[in-house]
């Protein structure tokens, strides 16, 4: 059997007790610093079992008082008279025909992607590309507006998109390691808070079953008191 190092035994140990989010964001400040930032994040396991009309399905976003800490590149497509606008936004790009040409060819060289009501229809030929990145434009979910300003603003500064997979898994960044403990207890209560008003009166019990926190490169706690 191969012998484990103290250092391994001593994360595991303490892995396997019960804490609260504010000794797991002590643990994880504590942990030695790496060349980078590292995210926090924030796993949960929720129930989907609908006492009638089959599985649940959360799709949602949630805008965090502190941010996220993630850097977003975000694209805007708009119509041609647009553009100079949609400029001033923060953007990192801004077309409208070409940016739609250059998404046809498989040149997406950005994370997020907000379009105008009026260019819908250009891009909804597009799914099939954009669909499967989780990038095609919904306006559930603050990615399809008139106010491109509003939109880009909200995507920088805390927008982030939540859903689950077929299992009930869901995860989030809630911020960075180099955020204080009080930026990411009210980001991570803020996060929680949001994602129980989704519970749907159809499902019966407690909505969220379980909640994991870790760092980029950490191992993972499971959050037990309060």
């Amino acid at each position: 059997m191969k012998k484990r190092s103290k250092r391994y035994r001593a994360l595991r140990n303490v892995n396997e007790k019960k804490l609260s989010i504010k000794e797991i964001l002590d643990l994880i400040k504590n942990t030695p610093k790496l060349k980078f930032d590292e995210s926090v994040d924030v796993s949960l396991k929720v129930n989907m079992k609908q006492s009638k009309g089959g599985d649940f399905s959360l799709r949602t976003v949630i805008k965090l008082p502190n941010g996220s800490g993630k850097k977003e590149r975000i694209a805007v497509l708009c119509e041609p008279d647009k553009i100079s606008d949609s400029k001033k936004s923060g953007a990192d790009i801004v077309g409208s025909d070409d940016l739609i040409e250059n998404i046809s060819s498989g040149k997406i060289n950005f994370s997020k992607l907000i379009c105008t009501p009026a260019m819908m229809g250009k891009i909804g030929k597009h799914g099939k590309v954009l669909g499967p990145k989780g990038l095609m434009p919904n306006p559930k979910l603050g990615t399809v507006a008139n106010d491109v300003i509003k939109a880009v603003s909200d995507m920088k500064n805390g927008l982030i998109e939540v859903r689950n997979d077929k299992d009930g898994n869901l995860g989030a960044t809630i911020g960075r390691k180099s955020f204080t403990n009080e930026k990411l207890l009210e980001n991570y209560n803020y996060f929680i808070e949001n994602i129980k008003k989704e519970k749907p009166d159809t499902i019966k019990g407690d909505f969220i079953k379980n909640i994991f926190i870790s760092s980029t490169m950490g191992i993972s706690f499971k959050v037990g008191a309060k």
